[in-house]
């Protein structure tokens, strides 16, 4: 894995708490509520500066628009969450996810290295596989007596896919801190 396990460690205890906060409010409500989203990104602008911090990590050049730029790896990362929230407007638009979901995915970006992006879309692969039959299956059976209101009870074939973005990340720095680099 390319993400540090130094910097995976640092960002778990903060991250975690908000991706089960965001499983459950997606499943009981249907919604990823906008204060999740704002702490997560919140959460990589304060954590990030210890966990890696611009003025030591050195320069990492690339292209942004044609234009040949050198910036620390932390504003790099930065940059992702511009980049996944316009490809998430223009899902939403299209009807192919909720605007939850896309802030969601933009605000978790900047977690993700882009070594590890086949890595991370294995996870979310899994996890949305996992959180569908999860879900389908507590849904039919005694077990929805646990929580009989919730919302994505009910919904027909929408599923709250906070449940498996949640679960990714989540799963995502977990396995970081253990094999990151």
């Amino acid at each position: 894995m390319q993400i540090p396990a130094a910097a995976a460690a640092w960002f778990l205890p903060f991250v975690l708490p908000i991706c089960f906060y965001v499983a459950f409010t997606d499943m009981r409500e249907m919604r990823i509520k906008n204060h999740a989203v704002v702490a997560l990104a919140l959460i990589f602008v304060v954590v990030g500066l210890i966990a890696i911090p611009p003025w030591s990590t050195g320069a990492v050049s690339g292209h942004l628009l044609l234009i040949n730029v050198s910036m620390p790896i932390y504003f790099w990362h930065l940059l992702h969450i511009l980049v996944v929230l316009i490809f998430g407007i223009l899902l939403n638009a299209s009807g192919a996810m909720g605007a939850g979901d896309a802030k969601f995915l933009a605000a978790s970006a900047p977690f993700v290295w882009l070594g590890d992006l086949k890595l991370v879309l294995l996870i979310l692969t899994a996890c949305i596989l996992a959180a569908v039959v999860t879900h389908r299956l507590a849904k039919i059976t005694r077990l929805r007596t646990i929580a009989p209101h919730w919302e994505s009870w009910d919904r027909g074939k929408q599923f709250p896919m906070g449940f498996a973005l949640g679960g990714s990340l989540a799963m995502y720095l977990i396995l970081g801190t253990v094999l990151g680099s």
